[in-house]
């Protein structure tokens, strides 16, 4: 093999590394998410809460993961106005003309966009989703949700709810927004069909992530085998 050859091997084994690195992690993540998913949800099963709190909780609710996030609310940018000024001039006598200005344009509205309203604590529970800051406090019960939704890399989540026409939400560090979406999705399973449903599922889950677990197989090995 050439050195131009080998130097290209090398390059396409290292890339292939660091795929398999990072396709390694997030598999380890999951596995480890799975496993916490299935200690709380069990514990839940039992009457349990899994994260300490001062929740007045009602009756059978339990409690489920927790972090600090922040939360954000549906506002405006501040409205803006648009247009010219215009004048006349109006005789006042021996020469004298007085000039009147005026405006003459609308107001635009602001955007509409998520602001960020709170930085605090983020807590779920078998019930609902519950955010409590030094400023704002808001919840989420599953029983009145509309829509929920996540940007890719599911660290910000969008909340809809009936009794409430601004969609609202909660937004993390990456991780911790990937572990909050299983949890989440959990919750409202959980919610839904029940304990044991939501269990067994999981368990299935885990037993095919042992299975799934990222191979590294470098071009270099490939090609000399051929």
């Amino acid at each position: 093999m050439g050195w131009i050859a080998s130097f290209k091997a090398k390059r396409a084994d290292k890339a292939a590394t660091n795929e398999y690195n990072r396709l390694h992690e997030i598999w380890q993540e999951d596995v480890q998410s799975l496993t916490k998913l299935i200690t709380v949800f069990t514990a839940a099963s039992k009457g349990e809460d899994s994260v300490p709190n001062t929740l007045m909780q009602q009756k059978g609710e339990h409690t489920l993961w927790s972090a600090t996030g922040i939360f954000h609310e549906t506002g405006r940018t501040p409205s803006s106005y648009v247009g010219g000024s215009t004048g006349v001039s109006i005789p006042v006598g021996g020469g004298i003309r007085f000039r009147v200005g005026a405006m003459k344009g609308q107001i635009v509205p602001g955007i509409e966009l998520q602001v960020d309203k709170d930085q605090g604590v983020v807590m779920l529970t078998t019930e609902r989703l519950i955010f409590t800051g030094p400023i704002k406090t808001q919840e989420w019960n599953f029983d009145k949700l509309l829509q929920l939704s996540t940007n890719e890399d599911e660290s910000d989540y969008f909340i809809s709810v009936s009794n409430r026409q601004k969609t609202s939400g909660v937004r993390f560090a990456p991780a911790t927004g990937r572990e909050f979406n299983r949890f989440l999705g959990s919750a409202t399973s959980a919610h839904e069909h029940g304990y044991a449903e939501v269990i067994a599922e999981l368990k299935k889950m885990e037993k095919e992530a042992v299975v799934l677990e990222p191979k590294l197989t470098q071009p270099s090995a490939q090609s000399s085998l051929q």
